[in-house]
Formats: structure tokens, C-alpha cells, sequence
């Protein structure tokens, strides 16, 4: 029998958000190359934090 669970009553204080390596990879204009290895590295899906910390960005400053 299944219950109805109210949204506000969760818990969600540590919850992180999970991303696929492709749509990071679109969202911060990533080479196929670095989209590779990150999938290498996590497998389909990570979080955000994990891509952050693990992708190497190009600097957005301009010159």
C-alpha cells in the first residue's frame, strides 16, 4: 500500500544536484575532450560539486 508523503515535511537541507556530464558540458562550453574524461571519471551522472571541483574551465576573462 503506498502513502502519500507531503513535500514539506522532507528533509532536504543536504541535498545536491546531480547533473549529467553532457548537459554540464553544454551549459560550460566544454571540448569533447574534457566531456570524455569526465565521463570517464564519474560514468553518466554527478553532481554539480563534483564537476565543479574535477572539470577543467577555460578562464571567461577576456583579454
Amino acid at each position: 500500500m503506498s502513502k502519500h508523503i507531503d513535500r514539506n515535511e522532507l528533509k532536504v537541507e543536504g541535498a545536491q544536484q546531480v547533473m549529467t556530464i553532457k548537459d554540464f558540458a553544454l551549459k560550460y562550453k566544454l571540448t569533447s575532450d574534457e566531456q570524455l574524461r569526465l565521463t570517464k571519471l564519474f560514468g553518466m551522472f554527478a553532481t554539480k560539486q563534483e564537476l565543479l571541483m574535477n572539470a577543467r574551465l577555460k578562464s571567461r576573462i577576456r583579454h
